[in-house]
């Protein structure tokens, strides 16, 4: 079993793989860590002529080429933006209605002027999809990829094990009680939460999300696409959307699932409470 570390995107990407070759493993890794710094330079607001960096300098009527990977990850976007009502809105409110995407000729145009893309809530995963290619591509099946622990990718588990074993752990600070425990196998993972106090926005309100302080999704890693990313974006969503409309997700897209925690009510109880939805519920 070999443990690989990679910084880009303020985190720290992790490949813990089982493969009898080290060498192989290790190069591998390397090549996936490639592809996460160049995503990096596209997908990076903070970054000056990045392709995020030109779209959000689009004045109306204007245009900007961008790469594959770009396109691909923004088509994810405008997807989970329509999937949960605009719970999950790249643009943060900026108004994502005033881009259109023109995929075959890799190329986004402003209809109107303003709009601020932030992919960070969906880049870590679009990252990790893409890594994991990587490593099939080398021919290591056997790996689970994550980048800050909240975006998942468990491929084939360890050679006589199930699946690739996780814990969904208290969002609380300084609090790690294991709420559940879960084995992965081809299957993408995603959290958020306040663990570091983070103030999670609702895009369409501008207000902090209350009610809520944790959303873990998990949706089937298909080969060939980007369950990471779609993930990763859900899970964002689920911790601002209701209960019900999750659910209600959940029953219309097969192998979907969810697990919330509830904020805990003015003077009660400390333990937190974890409503799992989809799937097996």
């Amino acid at each position: 079993m070999f443990l690989l570390q990679h910084t880009a995107m303020a985190t720290v990407f992790e490949i813990r793989c089982a493969s009898p070759d080290e060498r192989l493993a290790r190069q591998a890794a390397s090549a996936a860590f490639d592809v996460v710094d160049r995503l990096e330079q596209q997908l990076s607001r903070f970054i000056e002529n990045s392709d995020i960096s030109r779209i959000n300098h689009l004045a109306a009527g204007q245009g900007t080429p961008v790469s594959a990977w770009t396109m691909g990850c923004l088509e994810i976007a405008w997807h989970v933006y329509g999937l949960t009502r605009g719970a999950f809105d790249a643009s943060i409110g900026s108004g994502l209605e005033r881009l259109e995407l023109a995929p075959d000729e890799f190329t986004v145009h402003a209809r109107e002027g303003g709009a601020r893309l932030d992919l960070g809530g969906i880049g870590k995963g679009y990252a990790v999809d893409r890594m994991a290619e990587v490593l099939e591509e080398w021919e290591i099946p056997r790996a689970l990829v994550h980048g800050g622990y909240s975006s998942v990718l468990a491929l084939e588990p360890p050679p006589e094990q199930d699946g690739w074993p996780l814990t969904l752990s208290a969002p609380g600070p300084g609090d790690d009680r294991v709420l559940a425990r879960v084995s992965a196998r081809h299957r993408a993972f995603s959290a958020s939460g306040v663990r570091k106090g983070d103030h999670i926005l609702d895009p369409r309100t501008g207000l902090p999300v209350q009610g809520r302080t944790a959303a873990w999704v998990a949706i089937p890693g298909a080969d060939g696409g980007s369950p990471a990313a779609v993930a990763d974006a859900l899970s964002t969503a689920f911790m601002i959307q209701p209960a019900e409309e999750i659910a209600e997700l959940c029953r219309r897209c097969p192998g979907l699932e969810s697990w919330l925690v509830p904020a805990p009510m003015a003077g009660g109880g400390k333990a937190p409470v974890l409503v799992h939805l989809g799937a097996s519920t």
